[in-house]
């Protein structure tokens, strides 16, 4: 399957019916989507892990909260900084990706300079779907396709993004933010 559209910069929510316990009620920025496949991280998974103590020289860079995040199961020995930006950012450690996304070189002093940039948060692995796999998933009805705003990335109460998210569309999605943990408890 060919990805026609690139879904670069849009979030996929989580449908209730998802139970991918990776994925259930996550909210994923995509961060790369085209014929080879997409990658995204999830933005409401903080782990119980200050950005300090991994990556020190970040700490006071990092939006709160002061956490890691677990971007995804893929290459969890890895981490990715991923920023919010101004228009005009531009710098040495930034690489702009989408619309007001980009990475940020963590291996970098983000004390050389982060002009233009209004967010950071740091994930560890991130998602990773193969050629067609997502437009497969958003088919059978696992994922809502939504657009992004900056402050997603950077949701100082990550916890009850998801709900936000959907109740931020209005209509029939307003009402799915509603849809309980544990249907089974109603």
């Amino acid at each position: 399957m060919v990805a026609t559209t690139s879904l670069a910069g849009r979030l996929l929510v989580a449908t209730p019916g998802l139970e991918d316990p990776n994925f259930r009620r996550t909210v994923v920025l995509v961060l790369r989507h085209d014929d080879d496949g997409a990658l995204g991280v999830v933005l409401n998974r903080p782990l119980a892990v200050s950005t300090g103590e991994v990556l020190p020289a970040w700490e006071s860079a990092v939006s709160p909260p002061d956490a890691l995040f677990q971007g995804g199961p893929v290459g969890l020995d890895g981490a990715l900084g991923v920023v919010t930006l101004t228009p005009s950012a531009d710098g040495p450690i930034v690489d702009r990706l989408v619309g007001p996304f980009g990475l940020v070189d963590l291996d970098a002093d983000p004390d050389d300079g982060l002009p233009g940039i209004t967010g950071v948060r740091v994930f560890v692995g991130h998602s990773g779907w193969e050629a067609g796999q997502l437009e497969g998933e958003i088919a059978v009805g696992g994922w809502y396709v939504l657009p992004a705003e900056p402050g997603d990335l950077v949701d100082p109460e990550p916890g009850t993004l998801w709900r936000r998210v959907l109740r931020r569309q209005g209509g029939a999605l307003a009402i799915v933010s509603t849809f309980p943990e544990d249907p089974s408890l109603n």
